[in-house]
């Protein structure tokens, strides 16, 4: 049991966990997890982490088939400026390895923004904390657990 499924749990929040055999080759995480799922790759989100102004973090969720915009989530945090947070800080501050990053159970909750195109499906599904594992939830669970905003954060 991850971190991300005790804190739903703990929320006794709606979920459904999703588990498929994670593949070490894959190039993309959360597109294998849709392939492996069956499922649209617009409702699987990434979770990412960026500093901003050089002194705070955030965290972005968006689709996997997307790239984050940093001019957005800059924006969306009030800040001046957005960089993808080192590899070695996002698995200090969250407690997960990279490809398996969950918006829930971080040792350190953060400023998070999800994508407003999750608000376009009945349920979206996550990271549940290691690769290979995801949960599923409406997009209205997803924001009033993590007290996130929805915002335009996605560039094809």
């Amino acid at each position: 049991m991850t971190p991300a499924i005790k804190a739903l749990e703990k929320a006794k929040a709606p979920f459904k966990v999703h588990e498929y055999s994670h593949d070490p080759t894959a190039e993309s995480y959360g597109l294998e997890a849709a392939e492996k799922l069956g499922i649209d790759a617009s409702r699987v989100f990434k979770t990412l982490v960026v500093m901003l102004d050089a002194k705070d973090y955030a965290v972005g969720v968006i689709p996997v088939s997307s790239m984050l915009s940093m001019k957005q989530i800059a924006k969306a945090a009030g800040a001046k400026k957005a960089v993808m947070a080192d590899k070695q800080q996002v698995e200090r501050m969250s407690g997960y390895v990279l490809g398996g990053v969950s918006p829930f159970g971080q040792k350190k909750l953060l400023k998070t923004f999800i994508d407003s195109s999750a608000k376009l499906h009945p349920t979206v599904f996550v990271s549940a904390g290691r690769r290979g594992l995801e949960v599923e939830l409406t997009p209205e669970v997803f924001i009033q657990l993590l007290g996130g905003k929805f915002f335009e954060l996605a560039q094809e």
